[in-house]
């Protein structure tokens, strides 16, 4: 089975190298972050869940995604003692709810994150979904205002649709949105129908939230087991890997335990073949897409 055997082999950690996705002002992320829902929710876990994501980041998942929802800012402290003396190897990333996505509100929020993340500006700060009470317009001007005093580095939005992310570019500032977040696995395919291949042919990265589905009902598929056999691998692994094989993809499965963590380094190593794309995808059927994905 895959493991991190080879990465602690080495003379030097560092040396690991994680696939890197640039966003659009050029900044390079690893393709293979770290999500936190359902962190900072119990305080017996705390010690376990920091360990987990410092593990993650020696093993070069230095991308950390959080949000002021996920136990209502408790994920967000657990972060702040994960990354706590090595702030300049983390790129974070955090989410605002969008009832506090105006003018007024936002500023706040984003102050509220950075008070509980205990650092001096966010990496990447993402509108968590969108609501009609407050203009998109508003929000990103607001995110401007937030980049020009230096409390961001650079935003983007999470749960957008197709419909979503074309009207951004008509927006006054728009095309500095760096990342759409959203819902992407084997079961879960709706985006390659439309968003998917919008956001390669502008240039968008894509961030994947729970790739590797919710609870265990995907990692208990039978062909998916097959085939991590077939890898000496997990089908983490394998469900990990399918889903970083999208160019311009950023992957952030939650891990609240080393276990976990170690297992989805390995994603890394694994090489899936034609064979293995046919079979996951007569198991886990594409939709049929609007616009052609680029040739893998």
């Amino acid at each position: 089975m895959l493991t991190t055997s080879a990465i602690h082999d080495r003379d030097n950690e560092d040396e690991y190298k994680m696939k890197m996705v640039t966003l659009p002002d050029g900044i390079g992320v690893p393709a293979l972050g770290q999500g936190t829902w359902r962190i900072g929710e119990k305080k017996s876990a705390h010690a376990d869940e920091v360990a987990a994501l410092r593990l993650g980041i020696e093993l070069g998942m230095t991308l950390i995604d959080t949000a002021e929802m996920y136990g209502e800012g408790g994920a967000e402290k657990i972060v702040a003692d994960a990354i706590e003396g090595q702030r300049d190897r983390v790129f974070v990333v955090t989410k605002v709810y969008p009832h506090n996505a105006s003018h007024t509100e936002l500023p706040r929020a984003c102050e509220r994150s950075l008070k509980r993340l205990r650092i001096d500006t966010i990496d990447l700060y993402l509108l968590h979904w969108r609501e009609k009470n407050t203009p998109l317009a508003e929000t990103v001007e607001t995110f401007e205002k937030l980049r020009a005093t230096g409390k961001i580095k650079r935003w983007g939005v999470s749960n957008f649709d197709v419909d979503d992310m074309k009207e951004i570019p008509s927006i006054e500032n728009g095309q500095n949105c760096a990342t759409d977040q959203v819902l992407y696995n084997l079961e879960n395919r709706e985006i390659e129908s439309g968003l998917l291949p919008w956001s390669l042919k502008n240039e968008i990265p894509i961030m994947a939230y729970a790739p590797v589905g919710h609870g265990r009902g995907l990692l208990e598929n039978a062909t998916l087991k097959k085939i991590a056999k077939r890898h000496d691998a997990t089908p983490a692994q394998i469900a990990l890997a399918w889903v970083l094989r999208q160019p311009g993809m950023i992957a952030i499965p939650k891990a609240n335990n080393e276990e976990h963590v170690r297992d989805n380094a390995c994603s890394t190593e694994v090489k899936l073949t034609k064979e293995d794309f046919t079979q996951l995808d007569q198991e886990f059927p594409p939709p049929k897409s609007k616009q052609p994905l680029p040739t893998l």
